[in-house]
């Protein structure tokens, strides 16, 4: 279990005593309930990581409910969003092995989760890393209609390994991974995804990009 689970449950199990002392047993019923629902809420479940070279996996339990196409800046890229309701594992992965090169933490609105409007609006951390390969991943935690605190350990400059725990997104949430428009996406909506364990997309290394694009680039001329 995650430790935050306990703020949640120590106290509530304490209370259910006092109160079951106090006046009559029954009264304890809830809760005790309301502890043994955190203890489940905070689950945190070991997970098979991929090891195969370039596999991009899943920063959360959860169902896509978007992949599309999207411009950043000048670039095009490749997003993939999953809905985390309150029934699924919190806990968050880092969905590629490599270095933390950016942290930013934007206040924002708390829309359901599901929007259209969220990736932009809503409360959100957002976390670039830079794989081995040279590719850069962006992953972002966006609070919901629900969710009231986001949770990230690392820091910049931290070394992550894929599927390493990172944090989580009390109750109801959303993460978005953002990937180079060349990637290969594994996933579709409707999938059920398993953090650390489903591989989203398949990244092409750095360095054949750069080939392509310079075997392009001599076609041209």
């Amino acid at each position: 279990m995650v430790r935050d689970g306990y703020f949640y449950t120590v106290p509530l199990i304490a209370a259910g005593i006092l109160v079951g002392w106090l006046t009559n047993p029954a009264w304890a019923i809830i809760p005790i309930l309301l502890a043994a629902f955190f203890l489940w809420f905070f689950r945190d479940p070991e997970r098979m990581i991929p090891q195969d070279a370039g596999a991009v996996v899943s920063p959360g339990d959860g169902k896509v409910t978007d992949v599309a196409k999207i411009i950043t800046g000048n670039q095009q890229q490749a997003r993939i969003s999953i809905f985390l309701s309150v029934f699924n594992v919190h806990v968050n992965r880092a969905p590629i092995a490599g270095v933390v090169r950016d942290v930013r933490y934007q206040r924002g609105k708390f829309l359901d989760a599901r929007s259209p409007h969220c990736a932009e609006q809503n409360e959100q951390n957002i976390v670039t890393m830079e794989g081995d390969d040279g590719q850069r991943v962006v992953f972002k935690q966006i609070a919901g209609l629900l969710a009231r605190r986001i949770v990230f350990h690392p820091k910049v400059g931290d070394r992550l390994e894929r599927g390493q725990r990172v944090g989580l997104i009390k109750f109801g949430s959303r993460v978005d991974v953002v990937l180079d428009a060349s990637a290969s996406v594994n996933v579709k909506v409707g999938d059920h995804v398993k953090g650390g364990s489903t591989v989203l997309a398949w990244l092409e290394p750095q360095r054949e990009l750069a080939s392509a694009g310079t075997s392009a680039a001599e076609r041209a001329h």
